[in-house]
């Protein structure tokens, strides 16, 4: 049964099966390149890209300069499951990355894995993955790529012409649909750009410290022996208990040679200082 897809309700997302080779100019090594796409349901607008890996920061980044590419946020992203994204793969109640779920609360839309063994939930993003690999991958692997920079620069071209050409058999194109379904039906984009985070679990020991990074933090003494939340940017740690789910520490992440913050004494406090130890 053919697929309705209403404007502006999901953007689907994948990877690619092949990889572009990229060649070190210096050294010859060669490194591949993923292949990340993105597409609304409605118009079949796509974008792509290539990243490094698909691990979870440039899972999040693709996803970012999708959105941006969109010109909007749809009110769901259905992505596969992959462990970048769905920490627990379930048909009823998957589990989200929290990083990724941050993200997604961010720009006001909601995360929607395609169920396991349940083509049918992704068949718009296996369709755009498909056209991608043949009319922009295809037209790519006799060239030969010296960074990462110089590969997207070629398949922005190509994306450009794939957005532009008609459908088969019709006058009109993805983009022609995507300025009179979708774009008009996307929530706009939040104002603040998203600060990327990772959640990680920690258990302070009797000395009241926690360590993020080989580095360690002090703790209000109370909470020895609880399993703590933390959130972790590149400037901050916050350490939050699991029950309140509100930070009892706050700090600035500091070059060594900087002075040390001050130890968060009490944890009624909502929010404190932590100190980082001697590592």
């Amino acid at each position: 049964m053919r697929q309705q897809h209403r404007a502006g309700e999901k953007a689907f997302i994948d990877y690619c099966g092949p990889t572009v080779p990229i060649v070190d100019r210096h050294t010859g090594e060669v490194r591949d390149a993923q292949v990340f796409v993105g597409v609304l349901g409605a118009s079949s607008y796509t974008y792509t890209e290539a990243t490094w890996t698909q691990s979870l920061p440039d899972w999040i980044a693709s996803r970012q300069r999708m959105l941006r590419f969109f010109g909007g946020v749809p009110e769901l992203l259905v992505p596969d499951n992959l462990k970048a994204a769905v920490t627990q793969a379930s048909r009823y109640a998957p589990k989200i990355n929290e990083s990724y779920a941050e993200m997604a609360a961010h720009y006001g839309t909601a995360v929607l894995p395609a169920r396991p063994y349940k083509p049918k939930d992704k068949a718009k993003a296996e369709v755009a993955v498909q056209i991608v690999e043949r009319w922009i991958l295809a037209r790519l692997r006799h060239r030969t790529f010296f960074s990462l920079a110089e590969l997207n620069a070629a398949i922005a071209e190509l994306l450009l012409e794939l957005n532009e050409r008609p459908f088969q058999g019709r006058t009109k194109s993805r983009k022609d649909l995507y300025e009179s379904l979708d774009r008009l039906a996307l929530k706009p984009l939040p104002q603040g750009r998203y600060e990327y985070a990772e959640w990680h679990r920690a258990k302070p020991g009797i000395d009241y410290h926690i360590e993020v990074n080989k580095r360690f933090y002090s703790v209000p003494h109370a909470l020895v022996g609880q399993t703590l939340d933390l959130r972790i940017t590149a400037t901050t740690v916050e350490v939050m208990t699991r029950a309140s789910g509100s930070p009892v520490m706050h700090d600035t992440v500091r070059d060594a040679s900087l002075p040390r913050p001050r130890t968060c004494p009490s944890p009624t406090r909502p929010i404190g200082t932590g100190r980082r130890a001697a590592s």
